[in-house]
């Protein structure tokens, strides 16, 4: 009996942890990007933008050592996936260090974004409990959240989700 429980309270804890959200909070519909032509835009605004899309989310940093490693893979899948969207969030710490990160590393794919709030203070952020960057999302066509976490570009589920939510 007591074999059971516990065999019971360790599946329910360990769905628990992996459980996903399938929605952005209203919250972080409600943060306020900023544009590459210095305008700001909700998130909300940006997955309106994007409906029927999947959309490959990057959130990520020009000072970040991993976020940086994985520029390469990252540009290999978006080759390899052409029909899916890159929206990069940055928490680059200022305008200028974002847009000298895009020019530098050469990302002049998908639409780009800067969290003005910043790590701490973002709704977004806040909402999808962000804990290290780079931190990767897909969202498919209806506007689910098809993969919540991901932080390597070699995940499988992220290259499975990938490859199942492209219509």
């Amino acid at each position: 009996m007591k074999k059971n429980v516990l065999t019971v309270f360790f599946t329910v804890v360990s769905l628990a942890l992996y459980a996903q959200t399938r929605e952005f909070s209203e919250e972080a519909l409600q943060d306020v990007f900023l544009t590459t032509e210095g305008n700001d835009i909700t998130f909300s605004e940006i997955l309106d933008a994007n409906k029927g899309k999947t959309l490959f989310i990057d959130v990520w940093a020009s000072w970040c050592k991993d976020c940086l490693e994985s520029i390469p893979e990252l540009k290999e899948i978006n080759a390899r996936h052409g029909d899916v969207t890159f929206i990069f969030l940055s928490l680059d710490r200022s305008v200028k260090g974002w847009e000298r990160g895009r020019k530098k590393h050469k990302l002049d794919y998908g639409q780009h974004y800067f969290i003005k709030a910043g790590w701490k203070k973002s709704p977004f952020c806040q909402s999808i409990e962000l804990d290290w960057i780079p931190r990767y999302m897909v969202v498919d066509p209806e506007g689910r959240i098809a993969l919540f976490k991901a932080i390597e570009t070699d995940d499988t589920q992220l290259i499975n989700t990938l490859n199942q939510t492209i219509k």
